[in-house]
């Protein structure tokens, strides 16, 4: 656990559509690459130099710059058990930390259930994006899920918020005959009794809200945006989540077009979040975790990569141990996994770093099991 004063945060970006790792974190130095990427190989010279042997892909400058700085660990190699080259479960299985079967409970509803076991603050957990995320899904665990900050609300067509509460209930005992009247209609009351307090809550963290840094246009931008406001806005939230849009790094094809341009995006609004909170005195207080659901294929198609295994993730912050973790999946033909990077960490290890020397939570009662940590939380 940190020395940290405040109660330390936890902001998650899910970058949806399985980024090219190989192209990420590059391994320039080595002979292998140029010849399984002709057409998508970086020369050596652009790439932002790690060390002798890797390096940022050259539109991630300002993450490299925070790298510069200690503040960014790169998890290299990570994944999990018999690799699965589906979007849709492999995402599942990062969210439910359940490599070998299909669970149902998220991670991180796990975590907010034991940061709030008594269900005293609503906004413990916020998500912005479409759709509440599986890693946040857990039965008694509410979770404001937001599209908008500017014009998220509850029932906002109805003035007042007795005249709202009833409307609610009706709501509820409208479903009463389908769902009956036991603890599956108490449940849903009581959602919708939270997303009130939650919207009307948060409503308020746009006009309190004050900064020098000017955040991109995109959606994914705004939801950073949004994470700083309602973390500024001090409401107790300690989990923050968001991400790109389903299938953005899916780049199949013409990826020497899209995947500048998506990095560019990421590691600019990442940085603006960094300086956000650096100019409000809040940057200590937040540890950032960037991961996909899988790489890609180490031999590009021609023009873009397929469906792969190993990957590489991020976690960046103040109370980050800046460097690299983890080694880097060989190149060597041989030593591939059926034409992908071989996964050498489990992604569940990085999971329980964050979980125990951040968060101060028991990783192995939220994982089910006991995973070796990595020291990258000072």
């Amino acid at each position: 656990m940190t020395s940290n004063k405040k109660d330390p945060v936890l902001v998650v970006l899910q970058m949806s559509g399985a980024y090219d790792a190989v192209n990420t974190i590059i391994p320039y130095n080595d002979p292998h690459y140029a010849d399984y990427r002709p057409v998508l190989k970086v020369a050596p010279e652009d790439v932002l130099h790690i060390n002798d042997q890797v390096g940022f892909h050259p539109a991630m400058k300002p993450m490299k710059d925070l790298y510069d700085q200690g503040k960014v660990a790169v998890i290299q190699g990570i994944g999990y058990p018999n690799p699965i080259r589906s979007h849709f479960r492999s995402m599942d299985i990062w969210h439910t930390a359940e490599p070998d079967k299909m669970g149902t409970e998220g991670w991180l509803g796990k975590a907010v259930r034991d940061l709030d076991p008594n269900k005293e603050n609503v906004l413990t957990a916020v998500s912005f994006g479409r759709g509440l995320p599986r890693a946040l899904a857990l039965p008694g665990v509410s979770v404001a899920s937001v599209g908008e900050l500017d014009t998220y609300g509850v029932l906002t067509g109805i003035d007042g918020e007795d005249q709202r509460l009833e409307a609610l209930d009706i709501f509820a005992r409208m479903y009463s005959p389908l769902i009956g009247s036991g603890p599956a209609n108490d449940y849903l009351s009581q959602t919708g009794l939270d997303a009130l307090k939650g919207a009307d809550t948060l409503n308020t963290a746009p006009l309190t809200y004050s900064s020098s840094v000017e955040y991109g246009g995109s959606p994914f931008a705004q939801w950073v945006k949004n994470i700083s406001q309602v973390h500024l806005a001090e409401f107790g939230t300690r989990v923050l989540y968001t991400g790109l849009n389903p299938g953005a790094f899916d780049t199949h094809a013409n990826q020497n077009i899209a995947f500048p341009k998506l990095w560019g995006e990421v590691t600019d609004a990442v940085s603006d979040l960094y300086e956000d909170l650096k100019e409000h005195h809040k940057n200590e207080e937040v540890v950032i975790l960037m991961f996909t659901e899988f790489g890609r294929r180490v031999q590009e198609n021609g023009s873009g990569t397929d469906h792969g295994s190993g990957s590489v993730a991020f976690v960046i912050g103040d109370a980050v141990k800046g460097g690299v973790y983890g080694d880097y999946p060989s190149l060597e033909p041989g030593k591939l996994d059926e034409g992908d990077l071989k996964w050498n960490n489990d992604f569940r290890s990085t999971y329980a770093t964050l979980l125990d020397k951040w968060m101060g939570l028991d990783d192995k009662a939220i994982l089910g099991g006991s995973y070796e940590q990595f020291d990258f939380i000072r």
